[in-house]
Parts: C-alpha cells; structure tokens; sequence
C-alpha cells in the first residue's frame, strides 16, 4: 500500500471484504485512518502463561498446550452443537469448548500447539475436569511476533452486532501493521521535543498492541506517554480551530454601536436596588466589544442569583438606543416565560416594546418583529423559524447557551448581518471546558452576589426524618417566611415509586391546615403559572409546591427554606439551580435534600458535594468530574468536535499546552500555510464545523 491511510478504503484491509465493511461502517470506520483512530477502550494482560495444573477457576487465565482430542457434539432433543477440544502440557489436561459454531473444526489438528485465553470452569460433570467457554485461541506455530489473540496485552474494542471482538482485534491488527508506515506525522518535530512527545506512527502501533515491557496501569488510565501523544493531537487540532476561528471573527465586519446610555441610566434609576461592582465591571466588557467595528462574542459567566439578567437587559437596551432590535433565545417555554414576565414590566416602562414568541404562542407577532415595532423578543427556538424575520437585529443574547445546538444558534445568527452574541450561563463551566466549549468566546464572569445574600445551609435528611423536616417548614413559615417543596414529578405513575407534586400538596394542606399552600408545574397554562407566582411573592401562598419549573428565574427574597423531595434523583446542577431560589433575601436560608434510599454511590457523592459547598464552580468541576464532558456539556448536540481519546477533565494539562501552542501557530500562521500536513489534520478533525462556528 502506498496511497495516505485516509483515502484507503476499510474493504482493502485484509480480513474485511464488503459485508464486513458495512459492519464497520456503523462503528464509524471507512477508511484505514478511521482504523489506526479506533482506539481499545480497555487491555487483558494475557502474557503470564500458566501450565494447566496451577489454573484457578472463576478466574481469567492464559495456558498453552497440544490438541489431543477435537469433536462436535450435537445436544441430545435440540438442533445445538458444541464443539470441544481437549489440550494437554503434561501437568492437567483443559478442554475448551465452542457454542454452535462447528466449523471451527476446520481450524485446528490434533498434535498442534495452541494457546487458550479465558474464564476457567470446574465441570460440573467430571469431578477433576476443567474447561473454558469461548476462549480466545492463537497458534503457537504462528510468527511469535504476529500472536494477536494471546500470550501478550491484548487490546479490547468496542464492537458492533455481527462481528466479535476477536474479528476485529485482527483486522485492526492488519490495518495497523498495513497503513501506520504510510502515516505522515503532522505535527512539526520542533513541538513534539519540547513536550517530550513520541512519533505518530509510534504512538498508533503501540497504543493498539503494546509490547511485552507496557506498564498494564498506565495502559488503563491513559498516562502513558503514547496515549498522552495522541490525547495532544486531538486537543491541538481543537484548539486550533478555535484560534482559526477567533482570528477570523475579527476580521469580520460588525455593528460598531456607540450609545449614549439614557436608556440604561433610566431603567437603572428606577431598579429597587444598585447593581454590584462585579456587574458593572462585566457591563463594562460587554459594552467595549460592542463598541468595536466586529461581531461581539461574550459569555457571561456567573452562580445563581448573581444578576445576569440585568446586565443581559442593559446590553439589549444599548442596542435598542442605537436603533436596533435585539433577541433574547432560551432552551424551554417555562424559562422564556419567565424572562418575559421579569423584562416585560421594565421594558415597557421605559416606552419600548417586548414580545413573546415561544412554539405554543397563539399570537405570532410575526409582522410587529419584521417591521421593528417590537425592539425586544424574548424566545425559544422558535425564534428561528422560517416566517420570523427582524428589521434590524443587532444583539442575540442566548441564556443557558449548552442547551442548544450549533445549528440552532447559527440559524438565528443568519436571521442578521453578523450581529453581535452574548452568551449567559447559570451553569458554572469548569475553566477546563470553557477552553473547549468556549474558547471561542471573550469571558466575563461575575464572581460576587449582591450585598447582604449569604451561603445557603444545606442538609441532607433520610425520608424517615419527615417529622424533623415538617417541623422546619413551620417554623419558617410561622416567623412569616415561605417554602418551596420540590418534587420531580407532578403525578403517581405505576411505573414509577416517585413521589409527587399532586400528591405532596394534599398531603401539606392535612398537615398545615392554617397554611396557604400553592401548586406549580409544567403542565399548568401560562397565564396559570404567572397568577401562582405573583401569589407567592406577594406573601398570599406561604408554602409552593412545585416541579422543577422553579429551577431558574423565580426570585422570591421572602422564601428561606427549600426542600427537595427525592434529592437522590436530580443531577448535581440542578440541584445547585434549584437551590439558588432561596438565600436570596438577607435572612439565613435552608435547603434540605430529602433522599429515599437505596441509592447509588453516585447519587450519595452528589448530595455529599451538596452539604460540603455552594461554590458553584466547586460543584461544576465535581459534576464535570462525576458525568464526564460529554454529558455535562451536551457536547453530541453542541456541534463541538469529538473527543475520542483526550479527556479534558484527566488532560488538563495537555489542554493548556495544547492552548498555548495552537494559538501562538495561528498567531504567525493564520492560514497554516507553512504546514500542510497539519492543516489537512486540522479540516479532517473539524470535518467543515468551522465554517458553521463562523456564523454560529
């Protein structure tokens, strides 16, 4: 073979053939690079060899010997088969047996040396009889350097129906030993020295069959230095395209906004309160991007209660004073519902129109939007439906930003001339994901809460406690304070014993019969939740039960006390958002998580974490920690790259350097012009996601 490894087509591979390129292809791989990059996800250490007579049953064992007998057996009433061969070194005889596959007889002659790899079993039939079922076989008259299947560290890979592992172990074997020597390492030799990085074709080769020296421990978790050169590759392709695409944004031309501030001086004259230093440093920020002649690209980052929102408003109102529209996405109806009602009251007393436009809007104020009569709309992804078009949008605010989609995003960019983008999370982002999630983006975080705000106490109570628990509720309540009780789900279900919403109300009002107890969930119309809620925070409710529609954008100072029903079954950052509806008040608040054992150990770390802290950056780097970037960030449906070998949370390290390297590359390369084979490396990794992050 002389052709580059990712134009050679996977069937080329000896051992594939058509049929089984088609079960490859679900596995993702179609070319030989797709091969050398399909990487085990585990290794057996099958070289100790043990002669038959020190085998240990119910353990998994490596032994050698000579076939002796061979046959298939056909099971007495029934159409199965096994077959059975009998190996014997002298010390103990073993027999090996395969299910319905008789043709595996043709493999094999009585007399041949062979070596089997497998769990070790008394049978149950002969009192000194020992077997293996389905073991893993390899012939010791075979090249010792081309034992695949045995008597080394064997390589375990994630398969699909329809072929085995032991199938795949060897085609990946001749691709490897086919197409790494056609490999052309695209990173310079200058940066591989300087982090002490081995050669490509090296790193391949040995991370898919080590040799008989590899350190078992750091093969497992990933630390060896062969791993560690891959796990660069991937971060550095990432972190290049990130660069390419921050170089790019500025050269882009933008709306260069120059508002004199008498909207925002107006609506902060009429707030009840003062804003933070912190929030005025990140209004600061956010408005000397927009001053700039290119697309602002802002997040901004804080913990719950911080005031986001409000700098987000004053943002939107700078934009408006310069005769601009701005849009305001959120991930679900409930959250842009409540943004609404928050801006609504603010906005229109300052003369300005806002409207809603969620999926189930009866009214689509499509017309108001296109011709400009409305300067604010605050949406979900409807907003980016074909019919809705704006005047003249000049900035996109998207809060909860990881919830939605690259595509999402960009097809609302669309919608404008590269408007600028300000990005909001509650959600605290480990700086380690930024780099990745982010790292196109400028960040602001706002790091402190606003004056007299203190720590929430939380404490975790087993459900047999409900007296402690119904004794706390009244008390807050008779010192004039109000409760929220959470629940996960607003009705029984026969398929589930969780408890619910419906059914913890009627419980509370037997309970607290001269208490006002108020219900709030999902399911319950608009104009419902928003007569619930002015309830509550005019003091005519005093304990809401609730789904976790409270989760964000419910401030109610008055409430002190949060208890969570069924703790154990919410994930740590919602826990963390659900949480932060009290202690927003200046008296000492309480959240008590109510857990129904038995639970995993899992669930028990998370409300471990819960009572320790309520740093919500503490509590994202144990949830990062705890559910892996995938699941954290959501990263199938950001639009990110895959990361198939790096692990940004163990790598951390390797990212920074990686970080460092790429955008100091793109500094005096934009184009990458200087190294082909790495720009190639770069657009395969990215697979044309660049060009959508541009507009995104």
């Amino acid at each position: 073979m002389d052709r580059d490894p990712s134009e050679f087509p996977i069937q080329h591979i000896r051992g594939v053939g058509p049929q089984r390129a088609g079960l490859l292809s679900r596995l993702d791989i179609r070319t030989s690079l797709d091969a050398l990059y399909y990487l085990p996800y585990r290794y057996e250490d099958r070289r100790n060899i043990k002669t038959i007579c020190c085998l240990s049953c119910e353990q998994k064992e490596t032994t050698t010997g000579n076939i002796v007998s061979m046959d298939v057996i056909r099971l007495p009433r029934s159409r199965h088969t096994i077959f059975e061969l009998v190996i014997s070194d002298g010390t103990g005889l073993l027999t090996g047996k395969w299910f319905n596959q008789p043709y595996m007889k043709r493999n094999f002659k009585v007399g041949q040396g062979i070596i089997l790899s497998g769990v070790v079993k008394r049978n149950a039939y002969r009192a000194t009889g020992i077997e293996m079922d389905n073991p893993e076989y390899e012939h010791t008259d075979n090249d010792a350097d081309n034992l695949v299947h045995a008597s080394r560290i064997v390589p375990v890979y994630r398969t699909t129906a329809g072929m085995s592992v032991r199938v795949l172990r060897s085609i990946l074997f001749n691709a490897v030993h086919t197409c790494a020597e056609h490999l052309v390492d695209p990173v310079p030799a200058e940066l591989l020295a300087r982090y002490n990085l081995p050669q490509l074709r090296e790193s391949l080769c040995t991370t898919h069959f080590p040799g008989p020296e590899a350190d078992m421990e750091s093969l497992e978790n990933g630390t060896n230095s062969y791993r560690r050169r891959l796990c660069f590759d991937e971060l550095f392709n990432l972190e290049l395209g990130i660069a390419l695409m921050r170089k790019g944004a500025t050269r882009q031309r933008g709306i260069a906004f120059s508002p004199k501030g008498k909207l925002v001086g107006n609506l902060l004259e009429g707030l009840a309160f003062r804003l933070t230093a912190a929030q005025e440093r990140v209004f600061r920020e956010i408005l000397a991007d927009m001053k700039k002649p290119f697309p602002m690209n802002r997040l901004i980052q804080g913990d719950v209660g911080c005031g986001k929102t409000i700098v987000a408003l004053m943002a939107m109102l700078s934009s408006v004073e310069c005769g601009y529209q701005a849009a305001l996405m959120v991930p679900t109806e409930i959250l842009a519902e409540q943004h609404y009602l928050a801006l609504h009251r603010l906005v229109e007393g300052l003369g300005l129109r806002i409207c809603l436009l969620t999926g189930s809007s009866k009214e689509r104020p499509s017309e108001e939007i296109s011709s400009g009569k409305t300067q604010i709309v605050v949406g979900t992804h409807a907003l980016i439906q074909e019919g809705v078009a704006f005047k003249k949008l000049g900035l996109i605010v998207i809060d909860e930003q990881h919830r939605f989609g690259v595509m999402q995003r960009a097809s609302l960019r669309r919608k404008a001339r590269n408007p600028d983008v300000l990005v909001m999370t509650a959600t605290p982002i480990p700086r380690t994901l930024a780099m990745t999630a982010y790292g196109d983006l400028d960040c602001s975080v706002i790091d402190t809460l606003p004056p007299g705000r203190s720590a929430v106490e939380t404490r975790l109570f087993q459900a047999r406690r409900k007296q402690c628990i119904y004794e706390a509720i009244s008390s807050e309540v008779k010192r004039k304070r109000q409760v929220y009780v959470v629940y996960p789900v607003i009705e029984e279900s026969e398929t589930s014993d969780l408890k619910s919403a419906l059914i913890g109300k009627m419980a509370l009002e037997k309970i607290f019969p001269d208490f006002r107890v108020g219900l709030l969930h999902g399911k319950m119309k608009p104009a419902e939740r928003e007569a619930v809620m002015s309830s509550f925070k005019s003091g005519e409710i005093d304990i809401l039960v609730s789904t976790t529609v409270i989760e964000v954008g419910v401030d109610v100072p008055n409430a002190t006390l949060m208890v969570i029903v069924h703790a154990e079954r919410f994930g740590l950052s919602q826990l963390h958002q659900l949480r932060g509806r009290v202690g927003r008040g200046s008296d000492q608040s309480c959240c008590l998580l109510v857990a129904y054992p038995p639970f995993s150990e899992e669930a028990e770390r998370r409300l471990a974490i819960m009572v320790k802290t309520s740093d919500g950056f503490r509590i994202a780097e144990e949830d990062l920690a705890l559910r892996g970037p995938g699941e954290f960030f959501g990263t199938k449906q950001s639009g990110m790259p895959d990361l198939r070998v790096a692990n940004i949370v163990r790598d951390a390290g390797l990212l920074g350097s990686a970080r460092k390297e790429a955008f100091a590359m793109i500094e005096n390369d934009p184009g990458l012009d200087k190294v082909p084979p790495l720009k190639k490396s770069v657009e395969r990794f990215w697979q044309g996601k660049m060009d959508l992050f541009k507009t995104a």
